[in-house]
């Protein structure tokens, strides 16, 4: 049978949601990894990361009973939710990747003001305390203010990895909107091929 037949539409739509199902699945674990061994301790971030996770897990499950089932409702539902999934990641992608070292910047440090257990992580991890200054009435973790070397600022020890994260992230983001744009085209045009082994008049 030729790719465009129903039985080739149906078994790569199925294995378009399984790999989505493997990604959420890897998703929540490494969020699980990140508290278990102390290097996440930010429930935010915990919480966004696992939160992504059930969510694309739960777009899976209802494109792959949809594809299975070839129930027209629940196909229909995927392919919306997955359109809107595909515009906003799409559009987040490109900003990672358009953003300046100077604009980069502002964000990290909005970030770091705003996130005071992600702050402690990163000063903790990267042995730095403070954005761009260090105050010694402020809190810092970092082992260096235990040992008589001088604590290093954390904005340039951060901005050196903040760009090659950054073009990571949006690359890995564009790579899987283009998955998902091909899971709304497979889904539309998988709801409006017939069954051959069902019965014509059951069609809706």
């Amino acid at each position: 049978m030729v790719c465009g037949g129903f039985a080739c539409s149906k078994n790569c739509l199925c294995a378009l949601n399984l790999l989505y199902t493997l990604v959420s699945l890897l998703l929540i674990g490494i969020a699980a990894w990140g508290i278990g061994f102390g290097l996440i301790s930010s429930l935010r971030v915990v919480g966004v990361v696992i939160a992504v996770g059930i969510f694309l897990f739960l777009i899976a499950l209802v494109g792959l009973i949809g594809a299975v089932k070839h129930h027209q409702v629940l196909l229909f539902f995927y392919m919306i939710i997955l359109l809107l999934v595909f515009i906003v990641q799409f559009s987040v992608s490109c900003a990672c990747l358009a953003l300046n070292q100077e604009q980069q910047g502002q964000l990290l440090e909005v970030g770091w003001n705003n996130t005071a257990s992600a702050r402690n992580d990163i000063q903790r991890n990267l042995n730095c305390c403070g954005f761009r200054s260090f105050s010694p009435n402020d809190t810092c973790l970092a082992s260096c203010v235990k040992s008589s070397h001088q604590c290093s600022p954390c904005a340039p020890i951060i901005g050196k990895y903040a760009g090659e994260v950054l073009r990571f992230v949006g690359g890995i983001g564009l790579f899987f909107s283009f998955t998902e744009i091909l899971g709304v085209w497979l889904t539309y045009r998988y709801r409006n091929q017939k069954d051959p082994r069902a019965n014509p008049s059951a069609f809706l």
